[in-house]
């Protein structure tokens, strides 16, 4: 078999498809998502991962793929979910709605000790996702797994095709990625991932594609775009890089964003915004007519400062795609607004004048590619901050007392984490406000004031996130000076909500 091949994830709208890719650059392999309409031509894959979907085999028009070419790639084949149930199809068997819909965790008891599950647990956690059911096996289609109620979730058609149904990708699938190692060491010849090759071929692209153009990007001070700053910088482009303050920051996080990008030396110009951010967001309280005031208002602020450009960057990652369903190519759920292109981006994307070289990348991949550009750790390992920014976690009215309350109890809850060293820890941390007032008595007097929720989470992937279990001297130490020190709040919250399913940021 010819060498250098990758692993072709074939995509039919999971919510988790581009973890696959992710998990199987952590087992030290290349791996493409393809669209379910480009099926026909995947290139020349050493190995085919179907994803999950949320669509039913049963329906009329449901994805589907040409089992013929399929066949044809001569290369091992594992459906996830969706891709099991069209698998089983495929080879002659039937699905049918089940009578016990799965979601969340369950029970995997292999049949056997090698192969697939080569060693799996006699008894291992995975996650499910479904309300379609294998009904009738395909002749020659064996039995590898079975759930802790009898149901097949494992099944293999003759040597090297498969089908699970459950998420391997997934953190909550305890052994998931011993079962896609398993799988890829079936494959023969496939190309090796490392995050320095990945970054030498992100660098000639963008050189390809810019040459001698100019290239304009907003940078928010975040890990996304600085990394994608420096990334520019680095490829040795013509590039301006423009910094809004939209007033929406954490404390003093202006200054320092400014100090950071000096310390990379990459020359940003800054355009003071807050004002005109307030006021278009007085007096609106709904979550997603304040995403769309942000959003447009950036983008025309921005492009007010930029006035002509040929090129725009972005510093994308795929979690903000596959949430947005930006991405053509994706069948997911929209879930996020603020991350939807306007009709200039829109414009701009249609004539190849977009550059989104982060966007195939996970969160903490670009750390990694950060580190390897030489950014200092203090500045790669930042907590996420949202696009909206602290809009997001003001649900309500965004007014500068609201943000006054937020930023200055969220400064307190993160210097407790890094004076107790808990920072690094934590995948994100912050402070948000609950738009009630709730009653106190401070001093002799009764008050009517705000409470504000601290929430803590790690995440690998910002897919999905699990609450902190932080020391209660943390929660106490951060309690007590919010209480005592920051006018308007007379109660502390702490947040213990997994993602599902909350998301991590309020709003």
């Amino acid at each position: 078999m010819e060498k250098h091949r990758h692993v072709a994830v074939v995509d039919f709208g999971s919510q988790y498809t581009q973890l696959i890719v992710r998990r199987v650059r952590e087992l030290g392999f290349f791996a493409k998502l393809h669209a379910v309409e480009d099926f026909e031509d995947l290139g020349q894959p050493g190995a085919i991962i179907l994803s999950g979907g949320p669509s039913s085999t049963r329906e009329e028009n449901a994805p589907d793929v040409d089992f013929e070419r399929l066949q044809a790639y001569g290369v091992p084949v594992l459906g996830i979910c969706y891709g099991m149930q069209l698998l089983n199809i495929k080879f002659g068997g039937q699905v049918e709605a089940s009578d016990r819909r799965e979601y969340g965790p369950a029970d995997l008891t292999p049949e056997e000790s090698g192969g697939l599950f080569e060693g799996v647990s006699g008894s291992s956690q995975v996650w499910m996702s479904h309300s379609d059911t294998v009904s009738e096996l395909a002749d020659g289609c064996s039995v590898i797994a079975r759930n802790e109620h009898g149901t097949p979730v494992g099944l293999q058609w003759g040597s090297d095709c498969f089908g699970i149904q459950f998420h391997p990708e997934v953190t909550h699938s305890h052994e998931g990625l011993r079962i896609l190692q398993n799988f890829l060491e079936m494959a023969c010849g496939l190309q090796e991932f490392r995050i320095e090759d990945f970054k030498r071929a992100l660098l000639e692209e963008i050189k390809r594609q810019v040459g001698d153009k100019q290239v304009v990007c907003g940078v928010s001070g975040g890990v996304d775009s600085t990394v994608l700053a420096v990334l520019l910088k680095e490829a040795g482009i013509h590039m301006r890089a423009i910094f809004v303050d939209h007033g929406l920051l954490r404390k003093d996080e202006g200054e320092e964003v400014r100090k950071n990008f000096q310390r990379m030396g990459v020359d940003i110009e800054t355009v003071e915004a807050s004002e005109t951010f307030l006021g278009q967001l007085a007096g609106v309280a709904d979550p997603e007519a304040k995403r769309e005031i942000i959003g447009n208002l950036f983008i025309k602020v921005f492009w007010d400062s930029v006035g002509e450009a040929d090129m725009l960057a972005q510093g994308t990652l795929y979690p903000d795609v596959i949430e947005s369903a930006s991405n053509a190519k994706t069948k997911a759920s929209k879930i996020k607004t603020h991350h939807n292109r306007v009709e200039k981006i829109l414009e701009l994307q249609k004539q190849g004048k977009v550059l989104e070289p982060l966007a195939e990348l996970f969160k903490d991949e670009v750390r990694e590619l950060g580190l390897s550009l030489g950014i200092q750790a203090d500045i790669v390992n930042r907590h996420p901050f949202p696009g909206p920014g602290l809009a997001v976690r003001c649900p309500g009215e965004v007014t500068p007392d609201r943000l006054r309350i937020i930023q200055e109890c969220d400064a307190i809850f993160i210097s407790v984490l890094r004076g107790n060293d808990w920072y690094d820890k934590v995948w994100q941390a912050y402070a948000a406000l609950v738009p009630v007032r709730t009653v106190g008595v401070k001093g002799d007097e009764r008050s009517y004031e705000f409470a504000v929720s601290l929430r803590a989470v790690v995440s690998e992937d910002a897919m999905t996130a699990d609450w902190v279990e932080l020391p209660y001297q943390i929660l106490r130490d951060s309690s007590n000076q919010i209480l005592n020190s920051v006018p308007g709040v007379n109660r502390v919250l702490y947040d213990v909500s997994t993602k599902p399913p909350a998301s991590i940021e309020w709003e």
